[in-house]
């Protein structure tokens, strides 16, 4: 195996857990162990994984132009690893979703990858160019997110994230999972 990647998540409606499912399913794909970690459903044996992970992907949905108040404690309760930077040097990233395609999305992935650097870890972005730039692929990153994914709620409930935000989430752990081989070198 190429790595061990643990994906904490909170989820309101259950469209971020989808994009949890489909990154871990990604990252299997791509030669990684990924574990699911519900941040609102964690006890004490669901550090472990964190602290034994090579990379770490967090994922929340943005509520009123930040992550939703659940992550936030999960952030929160993470002081004692950061006093001893017991996570530094372990690759990060993040993903998020949102009613609209902008939906302050972004400040999300910032407060992400803020949180990643007080960590001292080092974080992965978005590769993936899609339409209008790349004709050719209608519905890849369609939000124009780069520092993580980001994704656009479907009206749809069963859907849950439209299929060029679920295709574009799949690609973004085949990423994470070329830079867990290629860091772990």
């Amino acid at each position: 195996m190429s790595g061990n990647v643990a994906i904490p998540y909170a989820t309101g409606h259950g469209h971020t857990r989808r994009l949890a499912e489909v990154i871990a399913d990604a990252l299997g794909e791509g030669g990684c162990d990924a574990r699911l970690i519900d941040v609102e459903a964690m006890g004490k044996t669901d550090w472990q994984p964190l602290d034994e992970a090579d990379a770490i992907v967090m994922g929340a949905p943005t509520y009123m132009g930040s992550a939703a108040a659940a992550f936030k404690t999960f952030m929160d309760a993470t002081g004692e690893i950061w006093a001893s930077q017991g996570w530094s040097d372990k690759l990060a990233a993040g993903f998020t979703v949102a009613t609209f395609p902008g939906g302050d999305k972004l400040n999300t992935l910032m407060q992400l990858s803020v949180f990643a650097a007080q960590h001292g870890m080092i974080w992965v972005g978005q590769d993936q160019i899609g339409a209008p730039v790349n004709a050719d692929q209608p519905g890849i990153n369609a939000s124009g997110v780069w520092l993580g994914l980001g994704a656009t709620s479907s009206r749809d409930k069963a859907l849950m994230v439209e299929a060029g935000d679920l295709e574009t989430a799949r690609r973004f752990g085949l990423r994470i999972a070329r830079s867990a081989r290629r860091w772990r070198v």
